[in-house]
């Protein structure tokens, strides 16, 4: 309407269609319309090629805006492939511990369970049939095995159940979890049973990786299950100053809902607890590799190889690419408004106009096609 009124007006003053004309050709808005999406496109190019799948076009114009990034810490920051290093039993045998836990954790998806039963295999453990199995997420399991109900979980989950840990054992299963090991408790028919000592390590690339997102302005918070003690360890390896502690998956979704509304936030999971989380954030990110289906569902991006040092890139490549939107938008403008003033004084003419035209588009379309292969300097 506007540029049919401009043609018009210009048409009734000058008396000449031919700069009506001309008006018409150069106030098509092709590069203005462009500026935005071959941008994001090759944008989503460039990640792809890092490992990181995006689903929505918008997720990395969001991803540019946020101030803090939350983590979760088993199977993110560490291999997410915790390994028994001890056990502790009670009344029982360490092997009959691990049996009775492997079994009903022979039924769970978590890391956890999975390194139990992994090493109770390679002892050649008989792992037994669990009936009634149910989870309660970011507490633990339980179920029957041989006849005997079995929980396997930590201390809230014993607690609920009545369940009482002697004095001394907590005391032994501090000494583990103060080096930031993970400590599931056992209960064998509402009595204790003993523990069993899982380590994780941290990747290699997870310490540099933080001091790269840092440099970006960008604020790295640890969201985990584990107790104080153990957070505050394996965040002062690190460098995260930010550490929530005894998350529970409502308690993530609640942080990272926070932290959205004072500046934006980011989540990187792969649990099934951590997918409310993922949902919640400004953006998702999942582990694709060692990542739940829940979680991956969940998230706007994924992270096929689960190489967390890309991520740098990924916030690198967010802020640049609306960097080139603004630079494509401001250019589009620029070069529509100096064409039509152009037509309107008879500097133009229709073809000059329209090879004026393309070359607008062309040009914006060569900018973004810049990002196809950016990568921000060291």
């Amino acid at each position: 309407m506007i540029a049919l009124t401009a043609a018009a007006f210009t048409w009734a003053i000058s008396g000449e269609i031919i700069r009506a004309v001309t008006i018409l050709v150069v106030f098509c808005p092709c590069s203005l319309v462009l500026a935005t999406l071959t941008a994001i496109m090759a944008g989503i190019g460039n990640v792809t090629k890092h490992g990181f799948l995006v689903r929505e076009g918008d997720a990395l114009e969001r991803l540019a805006k946020v101030k803090k990034i939350c983590f979760d810490k088993t199977g993110t920051l560490t291999y997410g492939k915790p390994e028994v290093i001890d056990t502790a039993a009670v009344n029982m045998s360490g092997d009959e511990l691990l049996a009775l836990t492997a079994s009903v954790e022979s039924c769970s998806e978590h890391p956890l369970g999975k390194a139990i039963l992994k090493a109770a295999k390679e002892k050649g453990l008989a792992i037994s049939k669990t009936e009634g199995f149910s989870m309660t997420t970011g507490k633990g399991v339980r179920g029957n095995v041989d006849g005997r109900e079995i929980l396997a979980g930590n201390v809230k989950l014993l607690a609920e159940n009545g369940i009482s840990i002697p004095e001394e054992m907590i005391e032994k299963a501090e000494t583990y979890i103060h080096k930031g090991s993970t400590v599931i408790f056992t209960a064998v028919n509402s009595a204790f049973a003993g523990f069993i000592v899982l380590s994780d390590t941290l990747r290699a690339e997870s310490r540099e990786m933080i001091k790269s997102l840092k440099e970006l302005g960008v604020e790295p918070v640890l969201l985990t299950g584990d107790n104080e003690n153990a957070a505050r360890n394996i965040a002062g390896e690190l460098g995260i100053t930010e550490v929530k502690a005894n998350c529970l998956p409502e308690d993530k979704l609640n942080f990272v809902a926070e932290y959205g509304q004072s500046g934006g936030a980011a989540m990187i999971g792969d649990g099934i607890n951590d997918a409310p989380a993922l949902k919640r954030a400004n953006v998702g990110i999942a582990m694709g590799g060692v990542g739940s289906d829940i979680a991956v569902d969940a998230a706007d991006i994924a992270l096929v190889d689960d190489e967390v040092k890309e991520l740098p890139h990924l916030i690198a490549l967010s802020k640049r690419m609306m960097t080139t939107i603004k630079i494509n938008l401001t250019f589009s403008m620029t070069l529509n408004f100096v064409a039509i003033i152009l037509a309107i004084t008879a500097v133009l003419n229709p073809v000059i106009g329209a090879l004026v035209h393309n070359c607008g588009s062309v040009l914006v379309i060569i900018n973004s096609a810049l990002l196809l292969n950016w990568r921000k300097r060291k």
